[in-house]
């Protein structure tokens, strides 16, 4: 059995054995794990033991953003050899489902995502995947980075949802690390500039270090009067908006331009008001994003032309004995990291 990180009950985590299905079939690729970021949804689990419907009643080895080196590959795998650098897209759906033949598999009802009860997650030496949703790494980029595609792809379905055009105005709403994605995905897929708004001076430093980002600290300014004045009252052609807060989710129609576009990224916890008539005076387009499809070739052929940097974005690399700890400053929430990883042993 495994050495894993469980996820034992809400605010219980341990290091031990586990037994885990490690058959592998003749379209599926094992893997040895080397890098596991931590994720929001992970430290959600940790410190509440559920998001929304998904409820922790068992068990569970948490992470689910990874990569790694293909060990062995399935008699009918083509693309993928024992040695080989990859990543992996954790959410497998049913290549049947209706949702799968339209192209939209990330709302497949039938989906297993990794570390979303009860499936289990990579947290653990070596994981079994299908060859499909496993992608080779470019020789320029590193496991560290490959474990960073998992939220990037994030970014890349916002700006896909988004339509953006060439030389829009983007804003987004909330600098954590989706935030961050957001708007370096947004940039490359043609914002002239995006505005990036939060109130934690830490991170706006982190992402304002990069070209054709621009930073609102809303304790200082608020987002609208800030907008407003980057645009001569115009308002930004698209806002993302990555934090889930309420007011923010309400504050929409004052930073949209008349006609653009406002994209739901950040997921609130419970439900939130909508100003509906506001949204409909400047006939925006609402879009709403949840997880990704389709985009994680993408988003490796963005990092590896050297168009998207994340190395800044990752604050911490931690052994994988040291994983417990990662978890408890993960759940600190400390306004100087952006992306904790954890290092498996080799």
């Amino acid at each position: 059995m495994p050495r894993s990180l469980v996820l034992e009950r809400k605010g219980e985590l341990s290091l031990r054995d586990i037994p885990l299905d490690m058959d592998m079939g003749p379209t599926e690729v094992r893997i040895r794990v080397h890098t596991v970021g931590i994720c929001g949804s992970d430290v959600h689990y940790y410190t509440h033991g559920k998001i929304g419907p998904f409820v922790v009643n068992e068990p569970m080895v948490l992470g689910h953003e990874a990569s790694g080196v293909v060990i062995e590959v399935g008699a009918r795998v083509r693309h993928l050899k024992a040695g080989d650098r990859v990543c992996m897209e954790p959410g497998i759906p049913d290549p049947a489902s209706r949702a799968a033949k339209l192209g939209i598999y990330n709302v497949d009802p039938a989906v297993t995502f990794w570390a979303t009860p009860p499936v289990h997650g990579c947290l653990t030496p070596q994981v079994v995947h299908p060859a499909a949703y496993t992608y080779k790494l470019p020789d320029n980029v590193s496991f560290a980075e490959g474990a960073m595609v998992e939220p990037f792809a994030i970014g890349m379905q916002a700006a896909l949802r988004a339509r953006i055009q060439p030389g829009d105005v983007g804003m987004v709403l909330g600098a954590g690390p989706i935030g961050m994605m957001t708007a370096l995905a947004a940039l490359a897929g043609g914002c002239a500039k995006v505005l990036v708004a939060d109130l934690a001076q830490p991170k706006l430093d982190i992402i304002g270090a990069y070209p054709g980002i621009e930073t609102i600290n809303i304790r200082d300014i608020p987002a609208a009067d800030a907008i407003a004045k980057a645009t001569e009252g115009w308002g930004a052609d698209v806002v993302f908006e990555c934090s889930g807060a309420a007011p923010a989710v309400l504050s929409l129609p004052q930073l949209v331009r008349p006609g653009g576009t406002a994209v739901l990224v950040g997921m609130p916890v419970d439900p939130v008001p909508m100003d509906i008539v506001g949204l409909q005076a400047k006939e925006l387009r609402l879009e709403t994003v949840f997880r990704y499809a389709n985009v994680y070739d993408r988003a490796i052929a963005l990092i590896g032309a050297g168009k998207v940097d994340l190395k800044p974005l990752i604050s911490l690399s931690m052994p994988f004995e040291d994983s417990i700890a990662a978890f408890e400053r993960a759940a600190e929430g400390r306004e100087t990291d952006v992306k904790m990883q954890i290092e498996m042993p080799r």
